[in-house]
């Protein structure tokens, strides 16, 4: 039986160390792969490692430890497709369009890798785009077609979802990159990375800590701390704004779809914000 590690249980110990909390989302604590106490298809979520909004349709998925997943208020979660993969990063990069990475389910015949995945029906069904059985990417984002992922302690980049530039390397939590590609952010032990170069060289770590980002337009960048304190950045993460705390504590993930509508994850559930993270309703509880 394969061990893995988990996306994020160094949330669990938010209060001591960052450091230790990075380290432990790299590599530390891990989850056997009989799924126990995470996500399944009867509609329980727990273990959320990604968010995201499809345009064509406003429907909100999260990427789990078993599966994709759709939610809406007051329904139950539906498992898509038939796929209970491990789902470690992924991002909605177009209509209908994701890309994901992560593990192949135990007994699915898929790489314990499964490198770059995309999908163009809504996570209906997936193509293996690149480092199958070679990569497991734990944060994606992407902007004007380029894919920012955070892998081995590397940051790459690709324009194609085949070839892979190995930039810099860091330990780190999430990426964040700004609308004009010109400014990548990670989250480290030291703080909030900045870098200019694509990811070629960061800058020294500026405080307040931030677990996850998300850079949804320009002058709206969205931070959510290792509490489940949201802040808000206009100027691209030099100075922030604390806006609320969201229901749950410690988070698991952050996606703001524009400035307005924001997603987040924490310990009990999946929440949603309309106001600009000034007020939080629950999409989908998670397991305890």
């Amino acid at each position: 039986m394969t061990v893995r590690p988990t996306a994020h249980p160094m949330l669990a110990i938010a209060g001591t160390s960052i450091a230790a909390l990075v380290l432990a989302a790299c590599g530390g604590s891990s989850d056997a792969d009989t799924g126990a106490d995470a996500s399944d298809s009867s509609g329980t979520l727990s273990h959320v490692h990604g968010l995201g909004v499809d345009p064509a349709d406003g429907r909100v998925y999260v990427a789990t430890h078993n599966g994709l997943y759709t939610v809406a208020k007051g329904q139950k979660p539906k498992l898509v497709g038939d796929r209970e993969d491990d789902f470690m990063g992924f991002t909605v990069t177009d209509e209908s369009t994701f890309v994901a990475s992560g593990h192949g389910a135990p007994g699915s015949g898929r790489p314990d890798n499964l490198g770059l995945i995309e999908t163009t029906d809504a996570g209906r069904t997936w193509t293996s785009r690149s480092l199958s059985g070679k990569a497991d990417f734990h944060s994606l984002d992407s902007t004007k077609g380029t894919v920012y992922g955070y892998e081995g302690g590397r940051i790459r980049v690709s324009s194609d979802l085949e070839s892979w530039d190995d930039r810099a390397t860091l330990e780190a939590l999430d990426l964040a990159v700004n609308p004009s590609g010109d400014k990548l952010l990670a989250t480290t032990a030291e703080g909030v990375v900045a870098s200019t170069d694509g990811g070629r060289t960061f800058g020294k770590g500026a405080k307040p800590m931030q677990a996850f980002m998300s850079w949804p337009a320009e002058k709206s960048l969205f931070g959510l701390s290792t509490s489940g304190k949201l802040s808000s950045s206009l100027d691209g993460g030099k100075s922030w704004k604390e806006l609320s705390a969201v229901p749950g504590g410690q988070p698991q993930a952050l996606t703001a779809v524009d400035a307005d509508h924001i997603l987040a994850a924490t310990m009990t559930g999946v929440y949603e914000s309309r106001d600009g993270g000034k007020t939080f309703s629950e999409l989908a509880p998670l397991a305890s």
